[in-house]
């Protein structure tokens, strides 16, 4: 017979583990907001980190808002009762904060049609405002009769958007308390409000529900509980602190919860709506950016007293963070069970609001050495793992200008390109639900404390004008465009580039002109012996232990051409053939006869100017006397070039004569002296060129050029004919002041070739006139020195490191005293969402390809152009993955400059060989660090060897998901992890608790066919034959 053992108890243990799994989840996600800041701070270059070219969901709810107070004015018209807001900015308690009224603010009351035109033109599907609580009801109770022409007034608005085809989202309260409320009760301070509020609500529900389908309780109580009732800075001004400040807040929250239970009970069955509440909340990143247990603990800590506060108990587990327990003690009221179960998910999606307001005051919650960031994508990415991964919707996303900033407001619209990118970040590769994102606002009207002397609005409004015109500014004319690309769609002209070869020319960099020696103390390296007299013997160039070794490094790159400079001083120091150092010409000699001897080709600087103090490079007396500014520098600089000529040219291809002599000038501090530097510079240039046309090239054949610190100007603003124009006049000083007077144009006229661009002399004579100056400070070449000028450039060579973008200068600033605007009248800045190096150098790609064109385009593609320098600082001591993406994006612009564009590109340098000390532009480590070579090494190796991006060498990072199409069922099953787990716990525990209840429905059925057996033998006294068991082999 065979015996079966019972089910141990280990099993049945495990099988009331799997009941439980996955029980309460919601609970177990507090906290659960820490995780973001313990994922890695990516690379500024990784898509994740950079802008994000991609498109929103088809359905997407585009909008924008405004609030009643802000907006309205009419605050005592057709039965309108005060707020506390009015009485506020009347009475003497906001004297010192704000002295303007929204009396009539942007007259939204009577000139609501305007707005709604406005909204037609961004074309927006939903717009958010609020209802004025003191409008609808004088007295602030709900239980008597409201102002029928208040609810005309919404109802007449509700029907023109839903005409319109633009969704109504309504807010019940934004901060204009009626005044009656705030007198007889002590306003959000008594709990009486709870039901008042919740009365009115209800009332809203009944009178506007029917058409109203998103509806949001309150704005941003946060700042009502902090500014309001804590330090008084906002309405009603009242100076409670802390305790104060928790009171309301626990009374905001429990109105709020009251209005959506009244909703979904009475209301929701036949409406159909939904209902939130909007939370602000600024963000914080660790101190120095080190996710160590406690920066996270204090981040989480700074959110939670904030987003938390209110969050919580709404989104959470009913209840206040620990965090606040701890900080406030008994001043934090508490809930009781019941109420914690009453509160708990009293809404229907998550609203964020995002903008200064809560930053102002974040700054003073920061701790640590933390540091506040305006990143919504962060703040997203913590709402969904804190509070279970919920619907949102950002209500309020945007920042403020100032008021002088008027309609041409650029830097917002970097900032809304920054927010909105940061939304599609968020959605598309961090998986948070957003549905829905409101530019705020969209009309100027009155900022609270601030008045009038900011400005948020998408449409501008003169205040002084009483017609009160909305005139859309340029961030409305950049989110039109956004809403109808619904995103950011690729740009499909940006595609790579492949299967061309180019000719590279390659690292620069050999700047030290030092002699050495090597040093007999036993630590293995080369110093500097000063004051040794050199030995009787012939000098070898075996003499420089250093050059080999250097060389060595740039010749593991496969590069063809090394460029390095020469150092005047060094040379020739009292600045005249007087005193020639021929040590430091042997050197130089030996550097390129070892260049020579491995087949390398060198491009050599003869002045490489160090902008800073004390000589800019010169020799100390040639400083001394004027350096640039007195022409006999011009004289001594041809009298310099001979002598290099002569005792090097025979090994030198290329010759720079001056690199970037348009940094130079900026060293000058003066609009003139600028100026005369520049006109002695290229005079300089045009000397030592026709020498070597005289004299040297003949024999010698090398081409001699200038190098240009040529970056891109973009117009910050595509909208404005004047940043346009801003953008080429800037180019033409940095640019065309030294080519044109060089090469002409290829529109001008032989008569003006050997000048400067006569746009720029037009602009500076202009300027001249209007600031009241006695003439324009741009010297004047005579007609011998245009005709020495003319044709001296054998190639154009460009400097190459980013892109600009460009304004004209502003004109409130350029009152500001001492503050002297620049000569070309423009004002640089940078998008922030460019991905950027440590010393904040911006990564544009096309910026390069643009330049290029440029210069093409206006000077011919007769002359070649080399890009001398080109490179991006990269603190990675060896795997320096922002270089390689730099490499691999800028020569693939350089690249479709070529071949798409026909520009005739003939070379590209990347800058530079060696780090001096620390990690920066290197290709390799410095010295002290042992000459290791950089993971972008190997990349730039590989272009070189291949010539460029061959097709057939492409590498493919993931071959089989680049061929296959994406799995939906797969993406969903990734975005549904949770459930799926708690499903499949549910299924294994149902599965074998049936095999239990089988096992044990079959173990007790063959016991009792066994026992009927037994007796049935008995009976019949059958003799049972003992057979030998039968053997099973498994």
């Amino acid at each position: 017979m065979l015996h079966h053992q019972s089910p141990p108890r280990q099993l049945l243990s495990i099988c009331l583990l799997f009941l439980v799994c996955g029980v309460n989840k919601a609970a177990s996600l507090l906290g659960g907001g820490r995780r973001i800041w313990q994922q890695p701070k990516l690379e500024p270059f990784n898509k994740d980190q950079s802008f994000l070219h991609d498109t929103f969901p088809s359905g997407f709810l585009w909008g924008t808002g405004t609030s009643a107070f802000q907006t309205e004015g009419a605050w005592d018209q057709e039965g309108k009762g005060p707020s506390i807001w009015d009485h506020f900015t009347h009475s003497t308690v906001g004297t010192d904060l704000a002295t303007e009224t929204a009396n009539v603010a942007s007259d939204s009351y009577t000139r609501w049609e305007e707005d709604v035109e406005a909204l037609e033109y961004l074309g927006v599907i939903s717009y958010s405002f609020s209802l004025s609580w003191p409008r609808l009801f004088p007295d602030g109770d709900a239980k008597n009769q409201a102002n029928p022409a208040a609810v005309e007034h919404y109802s007449r608005l509700i029907e023109k958007l839903l005409e319109k085809k633009i969704e109504p989202i309504v807010t019940l309260h934004h901060w204009d308390l009626p005044q009656v409320l705030q007198e007889h009760y002590g306003g959000w301070r008594n709990d009486t409000l709870v039901g008042l509020f919740e009365e009115y609500a209800a009332f809203c529900f009944h009178t506007f529900g029917s058409r109203v389908k998103i509806w949001l309780t309150m704005h941003n109580p946060y700042l009502v509980a902090v500014q309001g009732y804590g330090t008084g800075v906002h309405a009603p001004g009242e100076t409670g602190g802390a305790a104060g400040s928790l009171i309301v807040a626990h009374n905001l929250i429990r109105a709020h919860a009251k209005a959506w239970h009244t909703y979904n009970t009475h209301f929701r069955p036949t409406q159909r709506g939904q209902v939130s509440i909007v939370l602000g909340t600024h963000w914080v990143e660790p101190q120095r950016g080190k996710s160590t247990v406690d920066n996270i603990e204090f981040c989480q800590q700074s959110i939670e007293a904030v987003l938390g506060w209110f969050a919580n108990p709404i989104f959470g587990d009913g209840d206040y963070p620990p965090s606040l327990k701890i900080k406030h003690g008994a001043l934090l009221p508490s809930f009781s069970p019941e109420e914690k179960l009453w509160v708990q998910k009293t809404t229907d999606f998550f609203a964020l609001s995002f903008g200064p307001n809560n930053f102002r005051l974040g700054r003073g919650l920061v701790q640590y050495g933390q540091t506040v960031s305006p990143d919504l994508r962060r703040i997203l990415g913590w709402i969904k793992l804190e509070y279970g991964d919920p619907r949102v919707m950002v209500a309020e996303g945007g920042w403020f200008s100032e008021s002088s900033v008027g309609r041409e407001d650029t830097v917002a619209i970097y900032l809304m390109k920054r927010f909105i990118n940061q939304v599609l970040q968020a959605m598309k590769l961090d998986g948070v639900n957003v549905f829905s994102y409101s530019a705020w606002s969209l009309v100027d009207g009155f900022e609270w404390n601030y008045g009038f002397t900011v400005r948020r609005g998408l449409f501008y409004i003169d205040f002084s004008q009483l017609n009160r015109t909305r005139t859309p500014k340029t961030s409305a004319q950049y989110y039109k465009n956004v809403i109808t690309d619904n995103g950011f769609p690729n740009d499909k002209t940006s595609r790579d580039y492949i299967d061309y070869e180019i000719h590279f020319i390659s690292p620069p960099c050999f700047t030290d002109p030092h002699l050495y020696r090597w040093n007999l103390t036993g630590d293995n390296s080369l110093h500097p012996v000063p004051g040794v007299t050199m030995q009787t013997k012939p000098a070898q160039c075996t003499d420089y232990l250093a050059i080999r070794g250097h060389l060595n490094l740039f010749a593991s790159t496969e590069a063809s051409h090394y460029r390095f400079a020469l150092n005047w001083s060094l040379i020739l120091p009292q600045g005249d053939i007087s005193n020639v150092n021929m040590e430091a010409l042997r050197y130089y000699r030996c550097v390129l006869k070892e260049l020579k001897k491995r087949d390398l080709k060198t491009v050599l600087i003869l002045y490489y100017p160090t902008h800073r103090a004390p000589n800019l490079g010169l020799p100390g007396p040639l400083h001394a006397s004027g350096g640039w500014l007195n022409y006999s520098t011009v004289e001594a600089f041809q009298e310099y070039a001979a002598l290099c000529y002569q005792q090097l040219g025979s090994w030198v291809p290329y010759w720079i004569t001056v690199n970037e002599p348009n940094r130079l000038v900026d060293v000058y501090s003066g609009e003139k002296e600028k100026h005369q530097a520049a006109h002695h510079l290229l005079l300089a240039h045009a000397k030592a060129w026709r020498l070597y046309e005289r004299e040297f090239l003949s024999h010698q054949g090398a081409k001699v050029s200038l190098a240009l610190h040529a970056d891109w100007a973009e117009a910050a603003n595509s909208f404005l004919d004047s940043h346009s124009a801003a953008a080429q006049r800037f180019l033409l000083f940095e640019i065309g002041r030294f080519l044109d007077p060089l090469l002409g144009t290829r529109n001008k006229e032989e008569h003006h070739k050997g000048d400067y661009p006569q746009e720029m002399r037009a602009y500076l004579e202009e300027r001249a006139r209007v600031m009241g100056l006695p003439g324009s400070p741009l010297p004047s070449f005579t007609e011998a020195e245009r005709e020495e000028l003319r044709g001296t450039l054998s190639f154009i060579a460009l400097n190459h490191f980013t892109t600009r973008l460009v304004s004209p200068y502003p004109h409130t600033q350029a009152k500001i005293p001492h503050k002297q605007p620049p000569d070309h009248g423009c004002l640089t800045l940078s998008d922030p969402t460019w991905p950027s190096s440590g010393l904040g150098q911006a990564l544009v790609p096309w910026g390069l390809r643009k330049i290029l064109n440029w210069v093409s385009q206006r000077y011919g593609v007769a002359l070649p152009i080399i890009v001398t320098a080109s490179g991006v600082d990269d603190q990675a001591p060896v795997e320096d993955k922002l270089r390689q993406h730099f490499l691999r994006s800028y020569l693939q612009e350089a690249l479709k400059a070529r071949q798409l564009d026909g520009v005739n590109l003939q070379g590209f340098f990347v800058w530079k060989l060696q780090d001096r000390h620390v990690p920066q532009f290197g290709l390799f480590t410095s010295k002290h660090h042992h000459s290791k070579a950089k993971a972008s090494i190997a990349v730039y190796r590989e272009i070189i060897t291949q010539g460029g991006f061959p097709e057939d060498n492409t590498k493919q990072t993931c071959g089989l998901s680049a061929l296959q199409e994406p799995c939906s069922v797969c993406a969903w099953m990734f975005e549904n992890k949770a459930v799926l787990v708690f499903g499949g716990c549910l299924l294994i525990t149902s599965v074998m608790f049936i095999a239990l209840v089988i096992f044990v429905i079959i173990t007790k059925r063959n016991q009792r066919v066994r026992g009927v057996n037994r007796i049935i033998k008995r009976r019949e006294r059958v003799t049972v034959c003992s057979c030998r068991p039968v053997k099973y082999k498994l």
